[in-house]
């Protein structure tokens, strides 16, 4: 089922937009079989989770985290993550920089915009990350890269709402590349898309959706 999944999303899915697969509370072995597929870039929200699935499984595992990251647990992550998706705070890539520092890594980031209706969802708002790039603090990291953008829509049926979010958001990343990374081209992600909604994402110009239970199946959480 997983191996089938998987090739029907990949066939669907453009070129140029990338496929994580969330694992998260999946076993090993669901992810052997999509990697065996040929996935290999992973996603996990929980680093009591995503640790002992890298020392487990193979190297060439790209892994991504995508969940609310906690400052204090970044030193877990930080030999060996590929991108941390939800960058959510100043504070927050502090910690990042100085622990990719101790492992003498860049660490590549996206910074999470929050787009969402919903108050539980995380994120700088517009007003918050224009000023953080205006006054140039993007430059305090040396062992950060800002790599682009990702957010999450609200949940909700109302297609044209998440078209609206999806859209502000790519507007966003696009004011944002022109006017601070015109000449950088590793400034070039837009996290965006699950799931439920991960087509209009990719309309919306999105170049990496975050897609779990389409692959492996719905989740049983203890």
């Amino acid at each position: 089922m997983i191996s089938q999944n998987l090739k029907n999303i990949k066939a669907e899915l453009p070129k140029h937009v990338k496929l994580i697969a969330v694992s998260k509370t999946k076993p090993v072995e669901d992810i052997i079989e999509a990697y065996n597929c040929g996935q290999r870039l992973f996603g996990e929200n929980k680093v009591q989770e995503i640790v002992p699935k890298y020392e487990q499984l193979p190297k060439d595992i790209e892994w991504h985290f995508i969940g609310h990251m906690q400052s204090n647990k970044v030193k877990y992550i930080a030999p060996f993550i590929s991108l941390i998706h939800g960058v959510d705070s100043t504070k927050l890539l502090e910690t990042i920089d100085k622990e990719a520092a101790k492992n003498n890594r860049v660490i590549n980031c996206l910074l999470q915009v929050h787009i969402a209706r919903e108050e539980t969802k995380f994120g700088f708002d517009r007003d918050e990350l224009m000023s953080f790039f205006s006054n140039k603090q993007y430059l305090n990291y040396n062992h950060v890269k800002i790599c682009g953008l990702m957010g999450m829509a609200t949940f909700t049926d109302d297609f044209a709402q998440i078209h609206s979010e999806f859209r502000n958001l790519a507007d966003l990343f696009k004011i944002i590349k022109s006017s601070y990374f015109s000449l950088e081209q590793y400034f070039s992600e837009l996290s965006m898309g699950m799931s439920d909604d991960y087509k209009i994402a990719i309309e919306e110009g999105s170049t990496m959706v975050r897609i779990g239970s389409n692959i492996f199946g719905n989740r049983v959480y203890n």
